[in-house]
């Protein structure tokens, strides 16, 4: 036993040699990083990378951006609606819902991105218009297709909020005011949208709650018997063509 135990102490002893002479050349093989954030040498340098810090703050805000400004609202507000109104629970998932909703709003908002491309993007990377003339150039597309769906109503609660001229031409109103007015049109209009989807399948319910209550059937639920009614009314009647159609031309 003392001869066991002692092979097995001089095994743990060279076992934690080795691992320390590992360790400590691995450890002087890494190299030294040095951070400095004192290379700017002169005021343009500092400008610059200010200029960097404020766009990286801009990219960490970019899906509330693409979320508040485009089409995506209106399309997964109706599209949320339409799964409540069919009365499925997890068909079509989420994620599937989410990433419909997002290639439609590539596709509907291709030309305004287009343009700001063109107007903005470019000039700016080749250097043929400043920062400012940039955001400037890049604002306009997107605040007609914005302009194009916001109602007089609530854009004249925010003008009149932000005490602002209502007489003020569209291209001089500013975003802060433009992009609030835009977004509760956009839940106006995917609310119409959402009652007018959900008056045929109520009619659903209707019928077929009415017929179990004449057979006697009271412990029958109707939302169980009326679902593959709306399943097949909403697949007859090609559905989704329907829908993605209406809400393609309600941006035209």
């Amino acid at each position: 036993m003392k001869k066991k135990a002692c092979i097995v102490a001089t095994l743990i002893l060279l076992s934690v040699f080795f691992m320390g002479h590992n360790v400590q050349a691995a450890t002087n093989s890494v190299p030294s990083l040095n951070v400095s954030l004192n290379n700017s040498s002169t005021p343009t340098d500092y400008v610059n990378d200010i200029k960097i810090l404020i766009m990286m703050t801009v990219l960490t805000l970019l899906p509330s951006i693409i979320i508040m400004t485009t089409s995506f609202t209106r399309i997964v507000v109706v599209f949320g609606f339409l799964k409540s109104a069919l009365g499925t629970q997890n068909a079509p998932p989420s994620q599937v819902i989410i990433g419909l909703s997002l290639f439609l709003t590539f596709f509907i908002m291709t030309p305004t991105v287009t343009a700001i491309n063109t107007n903005a993007v470019q000039p700016y990377i080749n250097n043929k218009i400043t920062q400012e003339q940039a955001i400037t150039a890049g604002e306009k597309p997107l605040k007609d297709f914005m302009l194009k769906q916001t109602r007089q109503k609530d854009l004249k609660l925010f003008m009149e909020a932000a005490k602002n001229d209502p007489k003020t031409p569209t291209d001089k109103i500013p975003m802060h005011v433009v992009i609030p007015a835009f977004i509760i049109s956009e839940l106006k209009t995917a609310f119409i949208i959402g009652f007018l989807l959900y008056i045929p399948f109520i009619i659903i319910d209707f019928v077929v709650a009415s017929i179990l209550m004449s057979m006697g059937m009271f412990m029958v639920s109707p939302a169980m018997i009326s679902l593959p009614f709306k399943l097949l009314l909403f697949v007859m009647v090609d559905g989704w063509y329907m829908i993605v159609k209406s809400l393609i031309l309600s941006f035209s």
